[in-house]
């Protein structure tokens, strides 16, 4: 169980992220078009999970923009923007925003991502959702860099994730 802050209040997580060096949980997580897309479809890629609460909170629209942008033109580097809002609103925020770069995945049908990745939020007001945090990926599946936001209202280290590509 990991710990974090919203709005300084300690909140908790169902677990850890994995650990650096192992190989990253598969998983199953629903695209714009109802279809699914799982992380070993992906494998020989690098890839940056961008995980958080949901599209209609400023600072989780911010970190997909800035990825978005920070995406652009890099070569065997796919970005996912990993919630449980529905994908009808990853679709509609993505079109809105002129969002190319990132696709967008929810996790609303199945609750083994927020468990086996350790961001699903089990305690407060924001419980069953995921906190936010990144995990970088590698082309052969293991976790190169991961971060758990200390604070919720704050923005992940998108640097530390691109250097560790």
């Amino acid at each position: 169980m990991a710990l974090f802050t919203v709005k300084g209040k300690p909140t908790h997580t169902s677990g850890d992220l994995p650990g650096k060096g192992t190989d990253a949980p598969d998983f199953q997580l629903v695209t714009t078009d109802l279809g699914t897309m799982s992380l070993s479809e992906l494998k020989g890629k690098k890839v940056i999970l961008n995980i958080f609460t949901s599209l209609d909170t400023s600072v989780c629209a911010t970190s997909v923009r800035k990825f978005n942008k920070m995406a652009a033109g890099k070569t065997n580097v796919v970005v996912l923007a990993i919630s449980k809002d529905l994908p009808f609103a990853h679709k509609r925020f993505c079109s809105t925003e002129g969002i190319e770069n990132v696709v967008p995945l929810s996790g609303f049908r199945d609750g083994k991502f927020g468990r086996s990745y350790g961001v699903e939020i089990v305690d407060g007001p924001l419980t069953g959702l995921y906190t936010r945090s990144i995990v970088v990926v590698d082309e052969k599946g293991k976790v190169a860099y991961t971060q758990l936001v200390p604070e919720h209202s704050s923005e992940p280290d998108y640097e530390a994730a691109l250097a560790a590509l």
